[in-house]
């Protein structure tokens, strides 16, 4: 696809025309990237799911690291076992990514620079819509680095309002115990959740989930300067190759910078399953007015140490960098087949 193909309209009349078509595909892209994704790398997830939820409890048998928690899985419910909660992480991925490219092209577009998967005319050049019908005028001061922090921050944070219900369901599902078997389908655990605990119990690691802003503060801005940084030729976009790596290296970054508080969602979505410091000595579990994001952190110290702020650090690098590697190139590989359809 060449330059110009990717550059806004010159004509001021179409400016509103030109940003809704690359919100709907910003939005249809990201849908495809995350789908395409969740199949992939589900047994990654299921994996990591139940290190980061497993409990330091005296007496209570645990998982012996990754290949213990792969053995358990698979000698409790065989291959299906490596794949359960893959109907809601497919419904949370699908409006995750649609939400968050959209949003996040959003507001590049609205700053003038292109988006994401779309190359201006020159690698550092963005536009900006002039006040008259003569176009679009390139940007005379560039904050790349700013644009591309508030574009991320504000995009994970609408997508993770929208879609935290999902993940609560997802969890739950992927944490269930041996034996254990309280929701039957994605559409039963959303009645039961709703009706034994409330709308409240969707939002469980709502706020740690916000935190994670942070993660995409980090990766997106830090991908978009690789991208820049490996584009040799401004007429000619990036390999696939390229775009995987730039997408791993910056989701590598960004994971190891801020993993704690995927443990703590985690241990917050699966309210049920206590805590070490939830046991008294004799046995019983003790009960918590409030376990919110301070409490489950300061336990999770004391009581299981600064490495477990770390629970399933490895395969959550296993599961996240290619993940995010498919999800970046798909949604990239479509941005431009949707460009070209409609240009």
């Amino acid at each position: 696809m060449g330059a110009n193909a990717a550059r806004p309209t010159q004509n001021g009349n179409g400016n509103g025309g030109q940003g809704t078509k690359w919100t709907a595909n910003s939005m249809i892209a990201g849908a495809g990237g995350g789908l395409v994704a969740s199949i992939a790398t589900c047994p990654l997830d299921v994996v990591k799911t139940k290190l980061q939820a497993q409990r330091a409890v005296l007496g209570q048998p645990g998982y012996l690291g990754v290949m213990g928690t792969v053995k358990d899985i698979f000698i409790s419910n065989g291959l299906r076992g490596f794949y359960r909660g893959l109907g809601p992480t497919m419904l949370g991925y699908l409006p995750t990514w649609a939400i968050y490219f959209a949003v996040y092209d959003g507001i590049k577009t609205a700053f003038g620079e292109a988006p994401t998967g779309m190359y201006a005319a020159k690698p550092n050049e963005r536009l900006y819509p002039a006040a008259q019908v003569k176009g679009y005028q390139p940007v005379a001061r560039e904050h790349p680095w700013t644009l591309h922090i508030l574009s991320a921050m504000t995009a994970g944070a609408a997508s993770t309002i929208c879609t935290n219900p999902l993940w609560v369901i997802k969890t739950r599902f992927m944490t269930q115990m041996k034996g254990e078997v309280r929701y039957k389908h994605t559409l039963d655990a959303a009645q039961t959740i709703w009706r034994t605990e409330g709308v409240k119990a969707f939002y469980r690691g709502l706020l740690p989930s916000l935190l994670g802003i942070l993660h995409v503060a980090v990766q997106f801005p830090l991908y978009e300067k690789l991208k820049i940084w490996a584009q040799t030729d401004p007429d000619v976009p990036i390999t696939s190759q390229t775009i995987l790596l730039c997408s791993a290296i910056s989701k590598m970054t960004a994971s190891i910078a801020t993993y704690p508080h995927e443990v703590v969602r985690t241990r917050l979505q699966t309210q049920r399953r206590p805590l070490a410091d939830d046991f008294s000595s004799d046995g019983m579990i003790k009960q918590h007015s409030k376990r919110g994001v301070i409490y489950t952190t300061k336990k999770l110290i004391v009581k299981e140490g600064w490495t477990s702020l770390y629970k399933g650090l490895s395969i959550n690098l296993l599961r996240t960098v290619p993940n995010s590697a498919v999800t970046m190139l798909t949604y990239e590989l479509l941005m431009r087949h949707l460009s070209a359809r409609t240009s």
